[in-house]
């Protein structure tokens, strides 16, 4: 199932509107989200999630097509299939899925690392996207369009639902737009409530993948390896951002963002400096 949950939502002080959210997806159409260059986005990977883990969700929860419809030509299908046909269809899907299922399983067996046998259960992944961005007109009146994949329509409109039941917080230009950062949290010094932000940006989760709550050194730790990495690894540090100020701040700050400064120039203007 499709789900779309608001993790963080702020507003500046000149009505830009900066909002983190939660996503999983069916992964075959993830390379569509991915064409939007407004977004910045970091996705649960196949390389990262044990094999066995990867098998039981493809085995029990595929992620299965929510349309159906008949083949012609053109991107957009054609009427539903109906009564036998559609029967065969959704069962070829699941046991496709439970067929790449047992060749994954001997790929494991022989010992090949997930990297590579979790590829073959990519089309029925679920896959969990933490999702950042000041800017949605384009991505919905695209995605939620009638011609786009049913798949992505259902998401796009799930994202306009979201969007609209959310109130963003209002920050001032010293405040920081922090994902996955808890109220009974806010106490920790703001460099470590950064840090902690990307590193659960990083996760796509406030748990690790062992379903575990990570300590704040873990956080930390995770964030340092991050920036640390030749080269190194900035994309989490995107989601972390504040209030742009034009008197102070280099206009090429806000990246992809509009009205808000990353947490990532900070880190790389840090990296830059302490490499000379």
């Amino acid at each position: 199932m499709i789900e779309v949950k608001v993790i963080a939502d702020s507003i500046n002080q000149d009505g830009n509107r900066l909002t983190t959210l939660q996503l999983k997806y069916h992964r075959f159409f993830h390379s569509e989200v991915m064409t939007h260059r407004v977004f910045s986005r970091n996705a649960s990977s196949s390389r990262a999630i044990p094999v066995k883990k990867m098998l039981a969700q493809v085995w029990s929860d595929p992620a299965t097509p929510l349309s159906w419809g008949s083949n012609q030509a053109g991107m957009q299908a054609g009427s539903p299939l109906e009564g036998v046909k559609l029967c065969l269809a959704k069962g070829l899907w699941k046991w496709a899925g439970r067929a790449m299922c047992g060749v994954a399983w001997g790929m494991m067996k022989i010992g090949l690392h997930k990297q590579v046998a979790n590829r073959i259960l990519e089309p029925w992944q679920w896959i969990h996207v933490v999702l950042t961005s000041s800017e949605w007109g384009n991505f919905l009146d695209l995605r939620a369009h009638p011609d786009a994949q049913p798949e992505i329509q259902a998401l796009a409109r799930g994202i306009k639902l979201a969007l609209d039941s959310s109130a963003p917080k209002k920050l001032t230009p010293h405040q920081w737009h922090l994902p996955y950062i808890t109220h009974n949290e806010c106490g920790y010094p703001i460099d470590t409530q950064k840090q902690m932000s990307a590193a659960r940006c990083c996760r796509v989760s406030y748990l690790r993948h062992d379903g575990d709550m990570p300590s704040v050194e873990e956080d930390i730790l995770l964030c340092k390896r991050l920036a640390g990495a030749h080269p190194i690894h900035a994309s989490p540090f995107e989601h972390v951002a504040r209030p742009y100020q034009p008197l102070f701040d280099k206009g090429g700050d806000q990246r992809n963002f509009r009205g808000w400064v990353q947490y990532r120039a900070e880190v790389e203007r840090e990296v830059s400096s302490c490499s000379k």
